[in-house]
């Protein structure tokens, strides 16, 4: 089989060259387009010298429609907005569309689920190996241990992450809820001010820093009486997340239409 021709959307971004890097090293892919939207300093310049890998021959543009139209798959850690519409554009070209954008809506979620009926969508608010042993197993121990162990997830991300919690954190505690039996939705709480009086039983709880130049550190604390259990994990390059990226695109290649995660994809 010929490689597999990938466009990087927000090619020009700190994860986009680490993207593009990734895609340009890796066996089997090669990188066929690169997305920014309108107006960005970056249109026009080479999409391989903007990542540091010297020339490719991949100029940088805004015109979507053109590059999905060309491609095998599509690497998108972008924001909801753009993520949707690309999810649209895959669908019409019945492409792979490797989403890893977070802070996405109900309505955003709900348009990516419908998209995945023409296209081979993988969608996963962390696309690295440990973190998704980390979800798996945060989801065996919630179920393992009753409501006498509060949970509370923590993170921490750099300076410039716009969205909290992060979708790692949700993930987290979706499988926490899962584990338990219960409804994210009624039981997470996001935010604590003020006098919020005492720990309701069988809530999840977030915590969310931000500074300097984190990659992502994540922890699932469970907490009773007397002990805890802390599940952590540590992310200090960002090759990690592209790297589950590719293996998800060529995973997906062939595949057929769908929404998977990255759960399926490693087999968890």
């Amino acid at each position: 089989m010929s490689d597999m021709k990938i466009a990087v959307m927000g090619a020009a971004g700190r994860m986009g060259r680490e993207l593009v890097r990734t895609v340009h090293e890796a066996p089997g892919c090669v990188v066929a387009g690169a997305i920014e939207p309108p107006g960005s300093n970056a249109l026009g310049q080479d999409a391989g010298v903007l990542a540091g890998v010297g020339a490719l021959g991949v100029p940088i543009t805004s015109d979507a429609l053109e590059i999905v139209a060309k491609v095998d798959g599509i690497l998108d850690f972008t924001v909801p907005k753009a993520s949707v519409e690309f999810a649209g554009l895959s669908a019409n070209a019945r492409i792979v569309h490797v989403i890893g954008t977070t802070g996405l809506s109900e309505a955003d979620e709900a348009a990516i689920k419908a998209a995945a009926r023409h296209a081979t969508i993988i969608k996963a608010g962390n696309m690295s190996l440990g973190v998704n042993l980390l979800v798996a197993l945060t989801r065996k121990v919630a179920e393992a241990l009753d409501e006498d162990f509060d949970i509370e997830v923590l993170e921490m991300h750099h300076k410039h992450k716009v969205d909290a919690p992060s979708g790692t954190a949700l993930m987290l505690g979706q499988a926490a809820a899962d584990g338990r039996g219960i409804s994210l939705k009624d039981h997470g709480v996001r935010s604590r001010d003020g006098h919020t009086g005492a720990r309701r039983r069988g809530d999840i709880g977030f915590a969310t820093l931000r500074g300097g130049n984190v990659v992502g550190e994540h922890s699932v604390i469970f907490a009773a009486d007397g002990e805890r259990v802390v599940l952590s994990h540590i992310a200090t390059d960002r090759g990690i997340f592209s790297r589950g990226a590719i293996k998800a695109a060529l995973w997906g290649r062939g595949k057929g239409p769908g929404l998977f995660s990255m759960m399926d994809v490693l087999g968890l």
